[in-house]
């Protein structure tokens, strides 16, 4: 088992080691995943608190990166300061992407109307900043997507994070120039249309998450979710791919690293 996971160098490319769930526990996450073969981590801040959370994880740890931008449940409060602060911490050299944006119907803490606004103005802030997004979606896919084909997604594309629609409109997204994340529900019995996605999609479109600390997949589910168990969503997708385990994870950790320009 060591040498197998010594060969593994996966990018977790959305997980929330910010939250109150790992506070004091960050040392822990990571020494786990690393024995888990997962070796990089981008840290996605939404809110106030949790992009500063992310900003000091990806000073400390140098294979961690933060993500920065907020979450379509927090729409209501995008104000000027919010957007100021967003953009003064874009030039941070570990910021490598902006987001969770997005659109959320399901908890619907602000209209529709709000989300979209605030969504489209991060996809062009995120566009100014030469910087990729990363989009949050929940029971939203079909304005998500008219959203995006509308504003457009510039040069450095974007990403649907834990993606859980089908293949054909996972198709469509990466014909705007999105690629599409994985995450733990990809190993859930009944989700066929995201498994269909995973087996099927171009493989240098597809990209590995967990979302820690939800989520998480089998054979954990149930329980909180980790950083590390980004392993089980290669082995999930490499079984539906019919490839190695090594093989899936070097792909998609590549795919991480061209998006975010780590390569």
């Amino acid at each position: 088992m060591r040498n197998e996971v010594e060969k593994l160098a996966i990018f977790d490319t959305h997980t929330h080691l910010n939250v109150a769930e790992f506070s004091g526990k960050e040392d822990d996450e990571l020494a786990l995943a690393q024995e888990m073969g997962v070796a990089y981590h981008n840290v996605v801040g939404f809110d106030q608190a949790t992009i500063s959370g992310a900003l000091a994880l990806a000073d400390k740890y140098p294979n961690v990166y933060a993500t920065i931008g907020w979450h379509p449940t927090e729409a209501g409060a995008y104000q000027e300061e919010v957007e100021e602060m967003i953009v003064s911490q874009l030039s941070h050299p570990k910021v490598i992407a902006l987001g969770e944006i997005g659109l959320d119907y399901y908890w619907m803490e602000d209209p529709r109307e709000v989300q979209i606004k605030v969504f489209k103005r991060q996809m062009q802030l995120a566009k100014a900043h030469d910087l990729p997004f990363v989009v949050h979606t929940r029971d939203a896919l079909e304005d998500t997507y008219e959203v995006i084909k509308a504003v457009g997604v510039g040069h450095r594309g974007g990403i649907m994070h834990s993606y859980s629609g089908t293949l054909e409109m996972a198709q469509k997204l990466i014909d705007l120039g999105l690629m599409i994340s994985f995450s733990g529900v990809v190993t859930f019995k009944k989700a066929q249309d995201i498994q269909e996605a995973a087996q099927h999609l171009p493989l240098d479109k597809i990209l590995v998450e967990t979302d820690a600390p939800y989520l998480t997949p089998v054979p954990r589910r149930g329980k909180q979710n980790h950083t590390a168990y980004t392993r089980y969503v290669v082995e999930k997708i490499a079984e539906l791919r019919r490839m190695t385990v090594e093989d899936l994870a070097a792909a998609t950790t590549a795919n991480a690293k061209r998006i975010f320009k780590l390569d």
